[in-house]
């Protein structure tokens, strides 16, 4: 059995675009970018964002493109594609991409910064005081190296 799963949490690095596609489907697309914080060998914080280009289809692509403003924490399910062509100077090109299939929004009215966002309006500046806690992992007592020894079989 195989198994295509991605699992994304992230900000949105811009507005979602949507189009629609010749026979009348809507598409709707944007990027994720996910960050990983570590510390490295010599006790040194360590950061690198990752970005993940994302397409929704169908009512879920309208959903995202109606809800999702840039800046926006969001969960992603899906499964991951890659397309492949040829360029007309004969160059094969690959673009790897996150199909969306569940979609879940960040805590209402907050923004990757912590910054107020009124879904539906442009008022994105003023503090919002009960904001809601997003809890997340402390790897940094972590050891990175796993051991031959420590694996269970």
């Amino acid at each position: 059995m195989n198994l295509n799963r991605a699992f994304i949490l992230g900000n949105l690095t811009r507005d979602p675009e949507t189009k629609s596609t010749t026979t009348g489907q809507n598409v709707c697309r944007f990027a994720v970018a996910t960050n990983r914080i570590w510390i490295d060998k010599a006790g040194a914080k360590q950061q690198k964002a990752e970005f993940h280009n994302i397409v929704a289809w169908g009512k879920l692509g309208d959903i995202c493109s109606q809800y999702l403003k840039k800046g926006g924490l969001v969960f992603i399910e899906g499964r991951i594609e890659t397309r492949n062509w040829t360029t007309p100077e004969g160059i094969k090109k690959y673009w790897t991409e996150i199909i969306a299939e569940k979609m879940q929004m960040g805590p209402r009215g907050i923004v990757g910064d912590g910054i107020n966002q009124s879904r539906g309006s442009s008022n994105y500046n003023q503090p919002h005081n009960d904001q809601e806690e997003i809890p997340s992992i402390d790897t940094s007592a972590m050891d990175n190296e796993i051991e031959i020894k420590d694996i269970p079989f």
